[in-house]
């Protein structure tokens, strides 16, 4: 013989039955799902890889979407010191110049001169161009020179302009020489096990895509 079913009951003195529950659940609306916050990697040393593509000097840089900075800070006043290492921007909420700015050197201390070298894979947006100038305008203590691998969008106005402020605030910007890129490839790229002290193989058109951009920052900051 068939075992009888249960019926459901009926709930009772305001109790919901696990139906009732199951419908009204589904009828709340879901969260949204919180995105991860952005992060910025930093390190001494940035993979032999990302160097290999992320700065070469193209003149068209498709898929190369990140900016990698080398920094070397050296802070003089009565006890001398130097800082250095890389930021890499992990997507664009944010951006690596910025990042340097919050935080490696988030203060300047009135008492001490600070000399800042970038090594850049690309030149600044508009964003970060603004933050570089108001850096080195609130801080007369401060030097920056920023070697770019390649120029961002160097045909628009906004650029060009946010550039050019970044000049009269007293930033030095230059496009980086085949020596600049065998320079960072020595002191901030990470050799893989075995290839320490591997020379640097400069790519094809290395020279020419250094005095193409030679020319146009020439023609933007004049």
């Amino acid at each position: 013989m068939a075992e009888k079913q249960e019926e459901p009951q009926p709930a009772q003195n305001g109790e919901k039955t696990e139906t009732t529950e199951n419908a009204e659940e589904a009828e709340k609306p879901k969260e949204l799902e919180e995105l991860p916050p952005f992060e910025i990697v930093t390190g001494e040393r940035l993979p032999a890889f990302f160097f290999k593509f992320q700065f070469k000097n193209v003149e068209y840089s498709s898929g190369r979407n990140k900016t990698f900075l080398c920094y070397i800070v050296e802070i003089q006043g009565k006890e001398s010191k130097a800082l250095r290492g890389y930021l890499e921007d992990e997507h664009a909420a944010a951006h690596a110049e910025d990042a340097f700015f919050n935080n490696i050197l988030p203060t300047c201390e009135s008492g001490l001169r600070y000399h800042v070298t970038w090594y850049v894979s690309s030149s600044p947006c508009v964003g970060c161009a603004d933050r570089i100038t108001k850096a080195l305008q609130k801080n007369k203590n401060l030097h920056l020179s920023i070697l770019v691998g390649r120029l961002f969008m160097w045909e628009e106005p906004e650029i060009q302009a946010a550039l050019k402020k970044m000049k009269v605030a007293g930033c030095k910007m230059r496009i980086m020489k085949p020596q600049d890129f065998e320079y960072v490839w020595q002191n901030f790229v990470e050799q893989e096990e075995g290839d320490e002290g591997k020379a640097f193989v400069p790519w094809d058109d290395i020279q020419e895509n250094f005095q193409f951009y030679e020319e146009k920052l020439a023609e933007v900051l004049q």
